[in-house]
Formats: C-alpha cells, sequence, structure tokens
C-alpha cells in the first residue's frame, strides 16, 4: 500500500502558527493563552497569523486576510507545524486561493477539525498527511493534560505508535479492514462533493463527526454521500462523536446508529461506532493520510497506524 508523505517529526526549538481560517475568536483570552503556553511548554515557539483577532462578522477576518495568514504560514520554512484556532465555517471560502507548492516541498503537520475538514481533503489529494485533533479553542473545554494533548505531542514529536483500543458497541459491526485514514465533519465531506476537494475513497477507511444537527439531516447527508458512491468502494468505517442532536418535533423513527448501518447495509465492510473523536469531551487525534488496521469484534475495536 502506497504511502502519503508525512510532515517530519517536530523538535525542540521549532516554530509553530497559529492561525484561524474559519470563525471568528470570541472571548479567546483564556484559551488562546493557554494553548501558547502549553505550545511554549513543549519547546516549541509560536507565531500568531497577523490576522486572528480581527473579527468580521461570522469570520476571524476577511477572506483575504484568512487566506494570507495560512498562505504565509505554508511559505514560510520556518515554521514546522500549522494548529488551527477554531473551526466554525469558512475554509471553503478561502481554500481554492490557497497555493501548497510550498507544502509539497517541505510538509509540515496541518491541524485542526471541524471545518478544517476542506483543508484536511485538500492537502490528501495532494498526498500528504494531516491531523484531525483538538484545536486551541478546544482548551476552554478540557485541560492541558487531556490524554488527547498528550496524544496530538507524541504524534507531531514522532514518539511511539499509534493504537486505539476503545470497548465495543452493540451496532458495530464485526470485521478486519486496511487502508488509508480519510474523512472527517460530515457536513464537509458532504458539502465538498464534486469538488476538487471530495476524496477518492476507493480502499480507504473512512472517519465521519458531526455536532449540533437532526437526525434526518444527518440521514440525508448520508445518502448523499452513498449517491456519490463514497461507500461504494471504502473498506471500512469509523464513526466517532455525534453531538448535540437536535430534536425534531417529528420523531424520525430511528437512532443514529439505526440511520447509518441502513446506510451500509448493503456493504461488506467493519463498522466502528463511538471512536471518541470530534466535539465531544475526547477528541484524540487520527493522522489522514496514513494507512491503517482495523479490527472489530465483538468484545472490542482496534485502530493501528502503520509506523
Amino acid at each position: 500500500m502506497d504511502k502519503l508523505t508525512r510532515p517530519k517529526n517536530l523538535k525542540i526549538g521549532d516554530t509553530i502558527s497559529i492561525i484561524a481560517p474559519s470563525g471568528v475568536l470570541k472571548d479567546y483570552d483564556e484559551y488562546m493563552d493557554k494553548s501558547i503556553s502549553l505550545m511554549e511548554s513543549w519547546g516549541l515557539n509560536v507565531v500568531l497569523g497577523s490576522n486572528i483577532y480581527d473579527r468580521y462578522g461570522h469570520f476571524s477576518s476577511t477572506d483575504a486576510n484568512r487566506e494570507k495568514d495560512f498562505q504565509n504560514a505554508i511559505d514560510d520554512n520556518k515554521i514546522k507545524a500549522i494548529w488551527c484556532a477554531r473551526g466554525g465555517y469558512g475554509t471553503m471560502r478561502i481554500i481554492d486561493k490557497i497555493n501548497y507548492d510550498n507544502l509539497l516541498k517541505h510538509p509540515k503537520w496541518v491541524i485542526g477539525y471541524s471545518d478544517i475538514t476542506a483543508i484536511h481533503n485538500d492537502i490528501h489529494n495532494l498526498g500528504v498527511e494531516s491531523l484531525h485533533g483538538v484545536m486551541s479553542k478546544s482548551l476552554e473545554d478540557i485541560s492541558v493534560d487531556d490524554e488527547s494533548i498528550k496524544i496530538l505531542k507524541d504524534i507531531i514529536f514522532g514518539k511511539g505508535d499509534l493504537h486505539y483500543v476503545i470497548e465495543s458497541n452493540k451496532y458495530n459491526i464485526t470485521g478486519e479492514a486496511s487502508g488509508k485514514l480519510v474523512g472527517g465533519n460530515l457536513t464537509l465531506l458532504q458539502s465538498l462533493l464534486q469538488s476538487k476537494s471530495s476524496i477518492d475513497t476507493t480502499n480507504k477507511i473512512i472517519f465521519i463527526e458531526e455536532v449540533g444537527e437532526y437526525l434526518y439531516h444527518i440521514d440525508r447527508m448520508l445518502h448523499s454521500l452513498k449517491r456519490a458512491d463514497y461507500f461504494n468502494k471504502c473498506s471500512g468505517l469509523i464513526v466517532g462523536d455525534f453531538t448535540d442532536i437536535r430534536k425534531n418535533e417529528t420523531e424520525f423513527g430511528k437512532n443514529l446508529h439505526e440511520i447509518i448501518n441502513e446506510i451500509v447495509k448493503e456493504y461488506n465492510f467493519p463498522v466502528i461506532y463511538g471512536f471518541p473523536a470530534g466535539h465531544g469531551q475526547k477528541n484524540f487525534p487520527l493522522i489522514f493520510g496514513r494507512n491503517v488496521e482495523i479490527n472489530v469484534s465483538k468484545n472490542k475495536s482496534e485502530i493501528r497506524f502503520s509506523n
């Protein structure tokens, strides 16, 4: 199985840039201070995007300024990793103007989730790995000693193997599979269909997560993916956190797990439910583009990343 390009491991003294390519940063003092202090405690120098605190309506700054901050972080070879401050909405307004040439010459970790899915997709299609994981705003709700943070540090500094074992879920579909890991936020994956940012999921393991949606909307998005052959040739599915599901006046008639299993019932691949990644209390990092093996049994689910 071919490998994607891996960004170099960070080392003490390297520089990480924090940018805000999506939503506005509100009441940010505490979590941004924690983020900067955390990176500095790891021995990293921190550079902030010039326009990170601008506030432009729904967005952290204008499209042009958000694009500029991201482009500068890509093009500056002193910057070895890019950490997104938050998600929300905004990346789809700027991704078509980003030039990734220098990222291909000098690969660096791009870290984030939710709205950052649009960036992950583009980077994957270029053949470079990226990191689905906590962002600066995540530190509003979790400690710097959280396991999600510790695992993130190990990954970007290249320490140890990445291997997850979680409890089984009664809705799991058992089996074994392998493939490159792709995916992200369900809304973004569906919104990117039929664009250059959509992903070929052939022989890949798909991860999905979502927040604040109605079950009927989740069902519609999954059917959109299915109609676009997202699941037709994939090898497996990992379902992360689907948090704050909204209640409709009319009951949908199925729960989340039943909706997903109905979507994939005609295929023959394993499904893992309950992986702690997304908008929940835990957000274990996932290396998108890395080859993984999943083993789903009645007792446990395992995800093992290749070295």
